[in-house]
């Protein structure tokens, strides 16, 4: 998802228009979520970026994305960019320390 959100709208107001943008980021972090991993992987984590325009977003946490949102709300920006990008991933193997048994 790469998509740059407006947050004036001429019948909402930002609150409600904030709460509709979070909505729609969520169905599509579960939406991702669903897809069928690839063989030999297992998770999916998300490469995520965030500014006022694409050219200055940067680089967040998947966790931080609502506390941004409100941020701009707060700033009152017109709008704002977000692109979150999917990844399959798969877990290190821990490694078994003897020393703590």
């Amino acid at each position: 998802m790469k998509k740059t959100f407006a947050l004036t709208h001429s019948k909402l107001n930002t609150a409600r228009l904030t709460d509709a943008i979070k909505y729609e980021i969520k169905k599509y972090l579960a939406r991702e979520r669903r897809k069928a991993l690839p063989d030999g992987m297992n998770y999916w984590t998300f490469d995520c970026r965030f500014g006022a325009s694409e050219q200055v977003a940067e680089k967040i946490f998947t966790s931080e994305i609502n506390k941004h949102i409100d941020a701009a709300a707060a700033q009152q920006l017109a709008e704002f960019y977000v692109e979150i990008l999917a990844r399959a991933c798969q877990h290190k193997p821990r490694l078994h320390d003897e020393a703590a048994d």
